[in-house]
């Protein structure tokens, strides 16, 4: 199986799907990290199998999608750190279905919600779905900001930081915006949301890539 960092450089936001199941043992996978996740982050993400009805409105095909039965529900209590937690979470679901030969793309608009396909409790919302499945093609890689951008530090970049910061430049971001700073002040980092829509979502995707590129080990978010 090929490895999270591989799996970051391997994964492109795929919108056109197969006509193909899930295969079991790519589910019980699924499944088990969707369980740790949810037992990690207290959030309530489910995966929705063979439920075409959300994928198939006037939204879903003006948002070029096709052949969408699967995906990933990320759901969890209203608060203020709901999005950003769901971004984390879910990417690390997102490379995890890289890892098991699987196509995904972030979706938060060209969708409609099937009540009867998840369970949303009182006081919990819907943030964000993922979709999931058997690409027609593995897509191509976005443009991205230099380093320098998204990335400042109190002296020369460390190869960490740098290796960091070009992790999250993978990540996939709304409108491919990629509206993050990272800034680094001794071994602390602290991570950053610019304005604009779902940027909370996309930093915590770029967060879970910066600590698989840069290494845990090698500091604390501020």
């Amino acid at each position: 199986m090929m490895d999270l960092k591989e799996a970051m450089k391997e994964r492109h936001s795929i919108r056109q799907y197969e006509d193909r199941p899930l295969e079991e043992s790519v589910i019980a996978e699924l499944e088990n990290e969707i369980e740790a996740c949810n037992k990690e982050s207290g959030l309530y993400i489910q995966l929705v199998k063979d439920e075409p009805k959300a994928f198939d409105s006037f939204m879903a095909h003006y948002g070029k999608f096709s052949g969408v039965k699967n995906y990933i529900a990320m759901i969890g209590k209203k608060g203020p750190d709901l999005d950003e937690k769901c971004g984390y979470y879910g990417e690390r679901l997102v490379l995890k279905a890289q890892q098991l030969g699987l196509n995904t793309c972030w979706v938060a608009m060209t969708y409609s919600k099937v009540k009867t396909a998840f369970t949303v409790n009182s006081g919990e919302k819907l943030c964000i779905v993922i979709s999931l499945g058997y690409g027609k093609t593995n897509g191509v890689p976005h443009k991205s900001k230099p380093v320098e951008a998204i990335a400042k530090a109190d002296r020369p970049l460390p190869d960490w930081f740098r290796a960091g910061a070009e992790a999250a430049l993978l990540a996939p971001t709304a409108m491919n915006q990629q509206k993050f700073l990272f800034t680094l002040n001794g071994n602390k980092v602290s991570a950053k949301a610019g304005f604009g829509f779902y940027t909370k979502i996309d930093l915590g995707i770029a967060k879970y890539h910066f600590e698989l590129g840069a290494g845990s080990e090698h500091f604390e978010w501020a």
